[in-house]
């Protein structure tokens, strides 16, 4: 028999060894994170198999480099457009149970606000974790993103997103928030007649363009009004973001008194980019921003 010097079975050894390591299954380490509710979510190993249950929670898990494991998601997912081809779990009157079942996710990402309580509980009976995410301020979306970065195994993409979401925000701050005030009526819907209070994150918004919610004092989040308050409150600006069809803002133009209609200054953004609780939501701040500038300009 052929007989290898000491040093050539040492690196034969030590080659082999290497190559077999590189075949075995690599071990995931367990995450763990608190969601917005508070509770700690723990996981055995990152999430592959991820179920949305808002729009905005698709838009993050696909800003972050996720999208690929989502497996099920709710109505309205429609961003980015890969979005639309991912499986239905219900929407927002609930959800199909069995379905998601069936899709045996490794974690389902809910959202405070717009699921019901009595379903995530079901959810949670049949052994699923349920992360709860419920962003308030612009400032909480960086942390959201890098949160379920941890939790699906995407923690590099989500530090991206985070910063660059960071970054866009403080330069829109520091060129807006401390020019004069302007006073802004923003409608949700023109029929009931539906704005925000101080409270809801797009106020947080206005504040970082320099402007006041002229209804911000409201004790409820998105309080009904009367177009009698809107005119005495005197809105330099009227604002929505396009959820209507047609001409969501034409009402105003017979009240020529207000300020905002003496200036031309009825604004309809683009939709969705100010009303979803993810990255583009920068984008959706710098527009108002935009508009709240003209008001701010055209008042003088």
């Amino acid at each position: 028999m052929l007989m290898l010097p000491a040093r050539s079975w040492l690196r034969r050894s030590i080659i082999c060894s290497g190559i077999m390591t590189s075949l075995l299954p690599v071990a995931q380490a367990a995450v763990s994170v608190r969601d917005d509710r508070g509770t700690t979510i723990t996981l055995a190993q990152p999430a592959r198999r991820i179920i949305s249950l808002a729009p905005h929670v698709t838009e993050n898990l696909f800003a972050i480099g996720a999208g690929g494991q989502i497996v099920g998601a709710v109505d309205y997912s429609d961003y980015p457009p890969a979005a639309r081809q991912i499986e239905r779990v219900g929407g927002y009157n609930g959800f199909d149970l069995e379905r998601i079942r069936t899709l045996k996710p490794d974690l389902v990402i809910a959202w405070q606000s717009g699921n019901p309580q009595r379903q995530l509980d079901q959810i949670r009976a049949m052994g699923i974790p349920v992360y709860v995410n419920e962003s308030g301020k612009l400032s909480d979306i960086p942390s959201s993103l890098e949160r379920l970065g941890v939790l699906a195994g995407q923690s590099a993409g989500a530090s991206r997103a985070a910063a660059a979401y960071r970054t866009q925000l403080a330069r829109l701050e520091k060129t807006y928030s401390q020019r004069q005030p302007v006073r802004v009526f923003y409608q949700v819907w023109k029929q009931p007649l539906l704005t925000i209070n101080g409270q809801q994150y797009i106020s947080d918004a206005l504040r970082v363009c320099g402007a006041v919610n002229v209804f911000a004092g409201q004790p409820v989040l998105v309080p009904t009004v009367d177009i009698e308050a809107v005119l005495a409150a005197r809105p330099q600006a009227i604002i929505t973001s396009g959820g209507e069809e047609g001409r969501p803002l034409a009402q105003w133009q017979q009240w020529r008194s207000l300020p905002a209609v003496q200036n031309s200054q009825l604004h309809v953004l683009p939709p969705d980019i100010l009303v979803r609780m993810g990255p583009r939501l920068v984008e959706g701040t710098a527009a108002l921003c935009e508009a709240v500038e003209q008001a701010r300009k055209g008042g003088r």
